[in-house]
């Protein structure tokens, strides 16, 4: 059903913009009445905040001034900045990028077209800051850390704005990703003096042959400078998590968000600003990735990528050379439904699973897989439960919102002309305006149609009965992906000989492939993905382990 026509969400900004001859210009005395009528928090009269500043000791000192000060003017015209050394900067390219709203499909923002000189002058200080961060007291990099996740929960509704803005994402949901990220960023400070603050002591009699006239101490240092790559669909909580985890561990970190999205990210990498990390430690640019996206990748002074998204990714394994790397590429998530399912329960979790932000997610639900006993009862309970999605702008926080762009919306349409050739049944009509999609089930489907194997990356789910669970897992291992999956069934001991059988990085026994809690393990297999994420692993991830070996003249045994 199409969602009511509302006034969409009211968003109040920390500061109003008053537009000049030359620019957009924050005025702090527009902050101060707010302030003062409790409506913008963070910028409360009388309130300081600690910056930490540079020392050529290698430490952080901390200033007092008055957050209001610190206002930063992130835009110049109509178009917005990129951040280095600790500050707003205009390209000298000239050019802008620009951002287009999935629902109107006209330009909402404009970001700089960095080149490939600022790039390098970013890399440099990167390079610059991490020796001196490196040298920082491990709770102090946690307490900075923890003052960031406050801010960023202070700006929930500016950023939350632009993300309806930028990709089309419910309001709520919007808001929602914005808190979460700020408790990602807690939970890592935290999880950081605990992973970092310990290490090993081996002797060496404990292998043999050996006297104890060794003793090894081994503890995890910084890789040095971390390029972080969120995709466009979590461009806040996706760039947080490679953001904090390099941080918490000593490096420093270059971001490069996604065109769609960049404008939250800048505001999101404001809120580091206004704590105060040392310049350079941070930076954000923005481009094309067709002039600087090579370029940043394959730069000798990155030490490490994390990068979320689609099939880039592999590309840029090919090339990136002898650094670590942590990459998640999608997936084809298939959800298996035995005979003896909780078919409510299964109906529920895949229509929330598959169609959650149209479907735009790498742990959606992306074929259902159905014994072909149950298949009946369940494609009917599944279609009672899409009938009841609302359709519309993301500003009336409907179920179904825009796709993120007019390519990705023909993409998809491809697919379903495919199956609609093919002989698929649809138990909807298909329907589409602008990047409109509305949510569509296909029965019947085949696996010579693409849909059975490609990802749509839209509302758009399809469902393939079979007649026995090794068929199910056949075809869950058949696909190049290996992101999650999903069982339903009441016989436990059948859903870990299933699971054990799945080629994914993650199963969910009776609910829908997620990712998170943000602190689980988040992986893929094959075209999945490199390596593991979730807060403790990319901790792990972006450190390294150095060894200190004291020899003694002889042996020695610890006695009681």
């Amino acid at each position: 059903m199409r969602c009511p026509t509302a006034k969409g969400v009211q968003l109040v900004a920390s500061a109003k913009r008053v537009k000049t001859s030359s620019s957009f210009h924050e005025v702090s005395m527009e902050t101060t009445r707010l302030s003062r009528e409790g409506l913008c928090p963070g910028f409360s009269r009388g309130r300081f905040h600690k910056r930490a500043s540079d020392d050529p000791s290698g430490s952080v000192k901390e200033t007092i001034e008055p957050q209001t000060t610190t206002v930063q003017k992130i835009i110049e015209g109509d178009v917005f900045k990129y951040y280095s050394d600790g500050e707003w900067k205009v390209s000298s390219s000239g050019k802008t990028v620009s951002i287009i709203n999935p629902t109107t499909r006209k330009t909402q923002y404009k970001v700089q077209a960095c080149r490939q000189e600022e790039v390098n002058k970013i890399v440099e200080s990167a390079k610059q800051a991490q020796k001196s961060w490196a040298k920082t007291p491990l709770w102090k990099r946690a307490e900075l850390l923890h003052k960031a996740a406050a801010i960023l929960k202070e700006h929930k509704k500016t950023i939350a704005e632009c993300l309806v803005k930028e990709i089309a994402k419910p309001a709520k949901d919007a808001v929602t990703e914005v808190v979460r990220s700020g408790d990602l960023v807690s939970y890592c400070a935290e999880e950081g003096v605990r992973v970092l603050g310990e290490g090993k002591f081996l002797v060496s009699d404990s292998f043999p042959g050996n006297e104890r006239t060794k003793y090894c101490l081994t503890s995890k240092i910084p890789l040095g400078v971390v390029l972080a790559i969120p995709p466009f669909n979590y461009p806040v909580n996706l760039a947080v998590s490679k953001i904090a985890p390099a941080l918490i561990a000593g490096n420093s970190l270059v971001l490069k968000p996604p065109t769609q999205g960049a404008v939250a990210a800048l505001h999101m990498v404001h809120c580091f600003h206004l704590v105060g990390f040392p310049k350079g430690l941070i930076s954000c640019v923005t481009g094309k990735g067709s002039e600087i996206g090579d370029f940043l990748t394959m730069h000798p002074g990155v030490n490490c990528i994390s990068f979320t998204g689609g099939d880039t990714g592999i590309a840029i394994s090919k090339k990136a050379g002898m650094i670590p790397l942590q990459m998640e590429l999608g997936g084809k998530d298939a959800c298996i439904i035995l005979e003896d399912a909780d078919l409510d329960l299964a109906a529920s979790s895949i229509v929330k699973g598959g169609f959650s932000y149209s479907g735009q997610r790498c742990t959606a639900v992306k074929v259902v897989l159905v014994m072909e006993s149950v298949a009946d009862a369940i494609v009917k309970k599944i279609n009672a439960l899409v009938e009841k999605l609302t359709v519309g702008p993301p500003e009336d926080d409907c179920d179904i919102t825009p796709v993120v762009t007019e390519s990705s919306a023909n993409f998809i349409e491809g697919l379903v002309m495919d199956a609609k050739l093919k002989g698929a049944k649809f138990c909807q009509i298909y329907k589409r305006e602008g990047n409109l999609i509305w949510p569509l089930l296909l029965d019947n489907v085949r696996p010579d149609m693409r849909i059975a194997w490609e990802e749509p990356f839209g509302p758009v789910l399809p469902v393939i009965r079979i007649n026995s669970v090794e068929e199910g897992i056949y075809h869950c291992n058949a696909s190049n992906f290996g992101l999650q999956g999903c069982i339903f069934t009441k016989d436990i001991n059948k859903a870990i000989l299933i699971s054990d059988a799945m080629e994914t990085g993650t199963v969910q026994i009776n609910s829908a492939p997620a990712r998170g809690p943000d602190h689980f393990p988040f992986q893929g297999l094959k075209d999945s993905g490199i390596g593991s994420q979730g807060i403790t692993n990319s901790i792990n991830m972006m450190t390294k382990i150095k060894s200190t070996v004291i020899n003694l003249p002889t042996p020695s045994y610890t006695m009681g």
